[in-house]
């Protein structure tokens, strides 16, 4: 089954964005075009598109790129073992948003409890990882 929706992130270098998300992060690179400076990315079904923004090919930039990039979004990402993942980044030293939590969240007529933290990317997109560890009537 495809995603129906695919974020794709503009980035500085997509290098060193490639390092973190598949080095740190554990994201796989399903496929790239290298010519246009492009990587489609995967982590537990979960898909991403990066591609460089001074690089080749079309574009879809509506103002100046600024860092932090991506300011007031972040992208929630649920997968198995969110604890795994945040020693991963600790010992990277990546830039940690929100430390290791845990949280209930309202839905319906249940409540979920979610295992998460917040991690910034290389250029600023907020990264949010998410284990769901329990659930509760409300």
């Amino acid at each position: 089954m495809t995603a129906r929706l695919i974020p794709e992130l503009e980035v500085e270098n997509l290098d060193k964005s490639l390092a973190f998300y598949t080095a740190i992060i554990g994201c796989s690179v399903l496929y790239e075009r290298p010519e246009e400076r492009f990587a489609f990315l995967e982590l537990e079904g979960a898909n991403l598109m990066l591609e460089e923004a001074a690089g080749p090919g079309r574009r879809f930039t509506t103002a100046p790129l600024e860092h932090p990039f991506g300011r007031g979004v972040n992208f929630q990402i649920r997968i198995g073992d969110v604890d795994e993942l945040y020693a991963r980044v600790l010992g990277a030293a990546a830039h940690v948003i929100v430390p290791i939590e845990e949280k209930w969240y309202r839905r319906h007529d249940d409540e979920v409890r979610n295992r998460q933290f917040v991690v910034a990317d290389p250029d600023g997109y907020l990264l949010r990882f998410v284990t769901n560890v329990a659930r509760r009537p409300t």
